[in-house]
Formats: structure tokens, C-alpha cells, sequence
């Protein structure tokens, strides 16, 4: 798979914990691995999980940095769908060594342009941008 399809399925992971519990989680995942459209590569799948596990273990902080970064807006406000692109991206910013802040951001905002509203991808990227 390439970066962009992986990260694409990190998202499609990372936002189940929107509407699952967490007890649940270990069956969504392999659910998730199991129906998915796209064909896992053992390689493939233990990235996907390594990088959600790390992204789940962050959420607090994430969402706190989040919070204190935009005013007049707050995580709970936010779409889920452009609160998890944001989360992806804010953990491949922060925490992410391998991956140059710019390429977080543009991959960010074209998931946006993919999975969200019409004006997502702007909104995603001013928040994105705030942590450069």
C-alpha cells in the first residue's frame, strides 16, 4: 500500500472510537482488517495498528492541544470526521519524526477533501497550520 492509502486506513480506524467503546475496539479492529476493501500485507496491518495504537495512546494530549491552539472552537464542537483528520494529523506533526510537517498537513487536508464537508479541508489546515 502506499502512504497515502495507509493513512487513509488509520483514519477509517482511528474514527470508530468516536462510536465504539473501547472494550470493543480490539473486535472493531479485527473486523476492520477482515471486511476492509483493501488487502493488508502483514507489513501493512501491523503499521496501521502500531500507528493507531500510538494516535489512541495520545487522544488526551492530542485534544488538549487541540483545544488550546483554536479559539472559539473546541474538540467537542468539531465534526468527528474533521476531529480525526486533525488528530492524525496534530500526532504526525508532534510526535512523528518520519514525517515533514508540510506532508502532515497536505495529507491531512486532502483526507478532508475526501472524507469531509465542503469547506473541511480549509478548516483543517488553519488548525493543522497552528502547530507549525
Amino acid at each position: 500500500m502506499t502512504r497515502r492509502t495507509l493513512r487513509e486506513q488509520i483514519f477509517k480506524l482511528l474514527f470508530r472510537i468516536e462510536f465504539i467503546d473501547s472494550e470493543e475496539m480490539d473486535e472493531q479492529k479485527d473486523l476492520f482488517f477482515t471486511t476492509s476493501d483493501e488487502e493488508f500485507s502483514e507489513e501493512d496491518s501491523k503499521y496501521v495498528q502500531d500507528k493507531y495504537e500510538k494516535i489512541v495512546e495520545k487522544v488526551a494530549d492530542i485534544d488538549a492541544a487541540i483545544n488550546d491552539k483554536t479559539k472559539g472552537w473546541s474538540t467537542d464542537r468539531m465534526s468527528k470526521v474533521d476531529l480525526t483528520i486533525i488528530r492524525l494529523g496534530v500526532y504526525e506533526i508532534v510526535y512523528d519524526d518520519d514525517i515533514p510537517n508540510t506532508v502532515a498537513i497536505n495529507e491531512a487536508v486532502e483526507l478532508a477533501k475526501k472524507f469531509g464537508q465542503d469547506e473541511s479541508y480549509s478548516f483543517v489546515n488553519s488548525v493543522l497550520d497552528k502547530f507549525i
